[in-house]
């Protein structure tokens, strides 16, 4: 299931920014968290591809997304520039950033190569 996160929800759940300088992740699965806005065509279009995802890999890994335009601080610290962008956690690993309304298949890659979560059989 697919989860909206304000700025504290992210501090809490994905990683304190505030009193940290290194990344550290707080989730126990990896996650994909979605930088969109409501008014962008590719983020729509790249919407109904996560909540499948989310959907196919429920209790292995997490999407968030993470609304551009009322969060403008998280978007700073990550330097996002364009969207829809990317961050792809893997736990006890640096995290990636994608841009781009990505296919499918770019989703379920970076699952496997970066987050290390083995597809169903």
């Amino acid at each position: 299931m697919i989860e909206h996160l304000t700025k504290d929800e992210f501090i809490g759940k994905v990683f304190d920014f505030e009193t940290k300088k290194e990344w550290d992740y707080k989730g126990e699965l990896p996650a994909i968290v979605d930088f969109y806005a409501d008014w962008c065509g590719p983020c729509k279009m790249v919407a109904p591809v996560l909540e499948s995802l989310s959907k196919e890999y429920d209790g292995k890994l997490k999407v968030y997304k993470v609304n551009t335009d009322k969060e403008p601080e998280l978007s700073a610290v990550f330097g996002i520039q364009s969207i829809p962008s990317f961050l792809f956690i893997p736990v006890g690993g640096q995290p990636q950033m994608a841009m781009g309304a990505l296919p499918k298949a770019s989703f379920q890659s970076a699952i496997k190569d970066v987050l290390k979560v083995a597809a169903e059989a």
